[in-house]
């Protein structure tokens, strides 16, 4: 029977986790399946492949065909290159070890590049929230220049009344001034009587 390394789909809406398994070519793609090679995460940055190279590398010696994805994700995790270097030992082309070592270096190499991107995307992402804070601050400090400022038009707007209340506070001493003087008033109103008094006396 014709069989494919394939995905089978897992997961929730939204979030896919994927299986890689070898089955029918007639099965459903969520179906009964063979056997299962590994997981595919593609939910993770990068993605999360867990492989099992020597299954895999089997079922391609059997002539189990990968569809493209399945083929991508052997291709990322070596399994296709193990499976190139083993037909080299059959043909004679290179020895066990041989073999091995162009595996190893290769399989050293890729793990660099991988540590290189996740490093990359946390000096990204470390400069990402660096940048937001720094927004965030600014954000921050113009609010408070502006309640700042609103603070001090509010007081400057209140100044001219306050100053007014000081100097309403202070008339009441100069009322009380003005009201000491109705004495005086009525001592200058007291002399046009003491006039008249004289001059009836001087007629009689």
């Amino acid at each position: 029977m014709p069989v494919k390394i394939r995905l089978q789909r897992h997961g929730k809406k939204g979030k896919p986790f994927y299986w890689v398994v070898a089955a029918d070519a007639r099965s459903k793609r969520d179906g009964k399946y063979l056997e299962k090679i590994g997981t595919y995460n593609p939910n993770t940055n990068p993605a999360t492949i867990d492989l099992d190279i020597d299954s895999a590398v089997q079922w391609l010696q059997n002539g189990a065909q990968p569809t493209d994805t399945a083929r991508a994700i052997l291709s990322y995790k070596g399994a296709l290159l193990k499976h190139h270097l083993a037909g080299g030992i059959r043909k004679g082309a290179l020895t066990q070890e041989q073999a091995d070592e162009k595996l190893a270096a290769w399989l050293e190499e890729k793990a660099g590049k991988v540590d290189a991107k996740k490093l990359g995307l946390t000096k990204d992402q470390a400069e990402a929230k660096s940048k937001a804070l720094k927004a965030e601050q600014a954000v921050n400090a113009k609010r408070l220049a502006a309640a700042a400022q609103a603070e001090a038009d509010l007081i400057a707007a209140n100044m001219p009344a306050e100053e007014v209340a000081e100097e309403v506070e202070e008339t009441p001493e100069v009322v009380a001034q003005v009201e000491e003087t109705p004495e005086a008033v009525a001592e200058v109103e007291e002399t046009p009587a003491a006039e008249e008094e004289n001059n009836e006396t001087t007629e009689a």
